[in-house]
């Protein structure tokens, strides 16, 4: 197979030609920013796509609390070694246990304000959680992600919110991964066929624009 086929070739095909825009009714997620993502004490903990991504994730939820814009955020954890799936990851495997270090939800992320925590099990957060009627209440139309990781439960999460029929940005500054290379990778991917991908700026000032329209209807 042909391993050459270059981002032109998906252009010309038409991949990526339809902007999927903003709504009017936002919410963030804020996706796995525990202690095993964003300490350096875990084994991929700590790394500088993630710390960039959190810091930046923390700046986006301030800005949302001051719009009143829904939060909601996750962790990974499970009861027990027969509760965990087939994940090929060890810290998973060994560590992802209630109450382990490694599933603690970052304290900002906790503090700054979530109007909505779940503990999701599998790589998307909308897998047998509470974030779709939470979404539903809230009157929801258009989901910002952010998190970690970008190859896994970003991705996932990103296509469950496309096949439930929202319109999903992903902001590229609050998402981050192990490697910058999947990173890169899954973004340009899911760019061309789920979601618009952005940067922070451009979210808060959707987030004006969106008190703008607000006060004048």
């Amino acid at each position: 197979m042909d391993q050459s086929v270059a981002a032109d070739d998906y252009k010309a095909s038409g991949y990526g030609a339809i902007e999927v825009g903003f709504g009017q009714r936002p919410a963030i997620l804020v996706i796995d920013f525990q202690s095993s993502h964003v300490s350096p004490e875990f084994p991929f903990g700590g790394r500088p796509l993630a710390v960039r991504a959190l810091e930046n994730t923390l700046a986006l939820m301030a800005k949302a609390r001051e719009h009143d814009i829904p939060v909601a955020a996750c962790y990974t954890a499970y009861t027990s070694e027969k509760d965990v799936p087939y994940w090929k990851i060890e810290t998973v495997r060994r560590n992802y246990f209630h109450g382990d270090a490694t599933t603690i939800l970052d304290q900002r992320v906790a503090e700054a304000g979530c109007d909505l925590i779940v503990c999701k099990s599998g790589p998307s957060m909308f897998y047998e959680t509470t974030i779709q009627p939470f979404l539903t209440k809230q009157r929801v139309d258009t989901v910002i992600l952010t998190g970690v990781n970008t190859s896994g439960c970003i991705r996932a999460t990103a296509i469950d919110s496309f096949q439930r029929g929202y319109r999903t940005i992903v902001p590229e500054d609050c998402v981050g991964d192990v490697e910058e290379g999947p990173h890169i990778a899954n973004l340009r991917d899911i760019e061309r066929r789920y979601v618009d991908v952005v940067d922070r700026k451009r979210v808060e000032t959707y987030f004006d624009e969106l008190r703008t329209r607000n006060d004048r209807t």
